[in-house]
C-alpha cells in the first residue's frame, strides 16, 4: 500500500511503508481518499487549488465545483506518483529456468516445479511484517516535534506569555496565511500530529492564539 505525505507547502510524497512517510518532519499522512477527505475538510478551497496544479501532468484550474470533486481528482491524480513495477521481474525468472531445462534434460524439468511453492510463502511472510509496521507510528504521534523545526518554533511561540498572533508565524515561518491557519485550526498537524489544543481568542484588535495548558 502507498503512503503518502503533504508538506506545509503542498509537496506531495509517496512512500513504501508508514514508517517512512511518519519521519517526514512538518507534514500530514494520509493512505486513502477517505483519509485524504479528513485532512481537506479544514482547509481552505484554494489550497485545494494549489495542490491540483502543483502536480505533474495535471492542466491547471481556477477552482473546483466542490471540495469533494478536489479529493477525487488530486487523489486519482497522485496514483501515477512512485510507482515501480516490482512483479515483472519475478514473473520472468521462472521461464528461462523451464527453458533450460527443457532443452538439455527433459527429466529435470521436474525438479524445477516443486521450486514455485517454496518461493510464494516467503512473499506472504513480507506482506506480515509491512503491516505490523503500519501499527508503529501511533507510538510515533506523541513525540514532540524535530528539534529546530518551524513546527518548533510555532509550539514555543504559542506556550508565550501572552501567545502569538498569525502575523508573527508568518513572519518567522515564511508560511502563507492559509498554511498557517489550517495548522492551527482544529485538524490541522498541531492536534492530529502533537496532540496539542491551540486556543484563539481576540485581544483588542488583534487576534491571539496560545495552547491550552
Amino acid at each position: 500500500m502507498k503512503h503518502f505525505t503533504i508538506e506545509n507547502d503542498n509537496k506531495i510524497t509517496v512512500h513504501g511503508s508508514a514508517r517512512e512517510a511518519d519521519a517526514v518532519p512538518d507534514s500530514e499522512r494520509f493512505s486513502n481518499e477517505t483519509a485524504l477527505a479528513r485532512l481537506a475538510a479544514s482547509w481552505p478551497a484554494a489550497r485545494l487549488v494549489e495542490i491540483w496544479n502543483s502536480v505533474p501532468g495535471t492542466r491547471p484550474v481556477r477552482k473546483f465545483k466542490d471540495r469533494a470533486t478536489a479529493v477525487d481528482r488530486i487523489w486519482k491524480a497522485i496514483q501515477t506518483l512512485g510507482n515501480v513495477p516490482p512483479i515483472a521481474p519475478a514473473a520472468e525468472m521462472p521461464r528461462p529456468t523451464v527453458g533450460t531445462s527443457n532443452t538439455t534434460e527433459p527429466d529435470t524439468a521436474a525438479p524445477a516445479a516443486p521450486q514455485k511453492p517454496n518461493v510464494a510463502p516467503e512473499a506472504a511472510p513480507a506482506k506480515v511484517k509491512v503491516s505490523r509496521a503500519k501499527k508503529e507510528p501511533k507510538a510515533d504521534t506523541q513525540a514532540g516535534p524535530r528539534e529546530g523545526s518551524k513546527t518548533s518554533q510555532v509550539i514555543a511561540m504559542l506556550k508565550r506569555d501572552g501567545g502569538t498572533t498569525l502575523e508573527e508565524i508568518m513572519a518567522a515561518t515564511g508560511w502563507l496565511k492559509h498554511t498557517t491557519r489550517a495548522m492551527l485550526s482544529a485538524g490541522g498537524s498541531l492536534t492530529k500530529k502533537h496532540g496539542l489544543v491551540v486556543v484563539s481568542q481576540k485581544v483588542g484588535d488583534q487576534r491571539v492564539y496560545s495552547i491550552r495548558g
